[in-house]
């Protein structure tokens, strides 16, 4: 038997998290590219426009592939020990009584290395759910 869990056809290995918290999409979405942004992406600016690139103070670096205000942003993700790419897409969609969060990664290289991500994601999602409700 084969486990394929998390496996697709083609993109490899994923991993998709998602969390919703009690603020509109617009607040949601200021946070995540502002204050916010060391806590899912680390110490960087994140540009706005398709083929611009950005690297963070822990040596995480990659390109925009896409940007929708207000929506949804998708780049390269690529920490210094990895000998390999990966895409990380980080929406927000409005829903009842909020925001939910999504963030998906895509293109990880195996089996391990998505376990470790999905702890990564798991652990981002509680910190940000935990910056809009400090009762948390």
């Amino acid at each position: 038997m084969t486990d394929t869990t998390g496996k697709t056809k083609d993109a490899g290995w994923e991993v998709g998290v998602r969390q919703t918290v009690a603020a509109s999409s617009e607040v949601v979405w200021q946070f995540l590219l502002g204050e916010g942004l060391p806590l899912w992406l680390g110490e960087t600016t994140l540009p706005h426009a398709k083929g611009e690139v950005y690297r963070t103070a822990d040596g995480v670096a990659g390109e925009v592939r896409s940007y929708t205000d207000n929506t949804k942003v998708r780049l390269t993700w690529h920490p210094d020990d990895w000998p390999h790419d990966s895409t990380l897409q980080v929406s927000v969609k409005e829903v009842v009584g909020g925001t939910t969060i999504g963030i998906h990664h895509e293109r990880l290289a195996d089996r391990e290395e998505r376990r470790m991500m999905l702890g990564h994601w798991k652990n981002v999602a509680a910190h940000l759910a935990a910056a809009f409700d400090p009762n948390r």
